[in-house]
């Protein structure tokens, strides 16, 4: 993964003290999200306007793409066929008082905007002009009652060339492509599986572009008349406003008392022979590092004195963050026992065996393994996964000295 933009140049205290930062896949997007934009309807409709506005479209949330490596960047006018040309005319206090949740239509999310001095400007209600050009992501799943012309968009769109990349946990999209479709499959996935309240049941309404939804008071239901909904809890008091949800999870590389070893496991969906890293939810009141010696000794039996968190991964299936570390375990306590069952298999194995599967190369879940690889040796997650990065770091001599830049 490169630089963030930011990190091009960067030789800060904290980078000669502990080195390079790590950016992970799904990770590093340059898109500023401009998220007190997004309950300005002026400057989102001029955004959706705009001659360089580029739309992501997903269906089912895989994504549209050229290639394997390249997302489908559209148009406006790619897109009208669906979500039609004028979008957020409304002010979010303009669409919660004319609710009506018999209407559906595919829902639009504002994702961003690249900063760009040569980008067109875009007029805000209260914050001038801003200079940038803006990307949405569009959900083109079809859906009733539009699900016709989500069919027909669709269609349109792969004789165009343009495909649904259904395999899209394969992570072959390009680093820059990759960080886009994760903030927009979470959100999407957040949207949709959030469609009703949960302080009353009722349906409920996306404002803020994508990224809140609100229990209106009252609800047209395709009549003239708005009814008005009974009282709701989230109503009253500290606000109970429905934001996205992101899970944080750990996940260490174990290394061995004496540091010549690394305890991987594996699932019983896992092709022969791959292991990765451990990995669990973190719980209430619980902090990275309690999370991690918890879910170590849960999963292995092994217990682990010092952790060090190293790095971070958004991972879009659905949301979930990785939360990466290195921890070592205490010495006299490496014994392997399976306490809660969840994993088919733990294993100790050497820095060399580690390093060797590194090499070699993994590919995705669904790839075939390397031709170098010999029946009976360790395959390990691609580089693209955190996992990956957290044994490349131990076998690279992490836990022996930060490199220097």
């Amino acid at each position: 993964m490169p630089d963030h933009p930011v990190l091009t140049q960067d030789s800060s205290m904290l980078t000669r003290r502990f080195g390079k930062e790590v950016i992970n896949y799904y990770a590093g997007s340059r898109l500023n999200r401009y998220s007190f934009l997004r309950s300005d309807a002026k400057f989102l409709s001029n955004a959706a306007a705009s001659t360089s506005a580029c739309f992501l479209a997903l269906s089912n949330l895989a994504p549209l793409v050229l290639d394997k490596r390249s997302l489908a960047l559209l148009t406006l006018d790619d897109v009208e066929p669906l979500i039609g040309r004028v979008l957020f005319a409304q002010s979010d206090a303009e669409a919660i008082e004319q609710f009506d949740s018999s209407t559906k239509t595919p829902l639009v999310l504002f994702l961003g905007a690249l900063d760009e001095t040569d980008a067109p400007e875009l007029e805000t209600q209260s914050h001038g002009i801003v200079r940038a050009r803006p990307f949405f992501a569009v959900d083109a799943t079809p859906r009733e009652p539009y699900a016709d012309a989500a069919s027909a968009f669709l269609r349109q769109q792969e004789v165009l060339g343009r495909k649904l990349q259904t395999d899209s946990r394969s992570m072959t999209l390009n680093a820059e492509a990759a960080s886009i479709y994760a903030q927009a499959r979470s959100m999407i996935d957040w949207n949709g599986r959030h469609p009703f309240c949960a302080g009353c049941g009722n349906a409920n309404l996306s404002v803020e572009a994508g990224y809140k939804r609100v229990c209106p008071p009252t609800d047209l239901r395709g009549s003239a008349d708005a009814e008005t909904r009974g009282d709701c809890p989230t109503r009253h008091g500290v606000s109970n406003v429905c934001f996205p949800r992101s899970d944080p999870t750990m996940i260490a590389a174990v290394v061995s008392a004496d540091g010549s070893r690394i305890l991987l496991g594996r699932q019983k969906r896992y092709p022969p022979d791959w292991y990765s890293a451990l990995a669990g939810f973190l719980e209430p009141g619980e902090s990275v590092e309690e999370a991690v010696r918890r879910e170590v000794w849960e999963e292995a039996g092994v217990k682990v004195g010092r952790v060090v968190v190293h790095s971070s991964q958004p991972w879009p299936y659905p949301s979930t963050l990785m939360l990466g570390a290195i921890a070592q375990a205490l010495p006299g306590e490496e014994t392997i026992a399976l306490n809660d069952k969840e994993l088919e298999e733990a294993r100790w194995f050497t820095i060399d065996e580690v390093r060797d599967a590194l090499r070699r190369g993994a590919g995705s879940l669904v790839s075939p393994p390397s031709k170098e690889r010999k029946e009976g040796q360790l395959r390990v997650p691609p580089p693209q996964a955190i996992a990956n990065r957290l044994m490349t770091a131990v076998v690279d001599g992490y836990m022996t000295g930060i490199p220097k830049i």
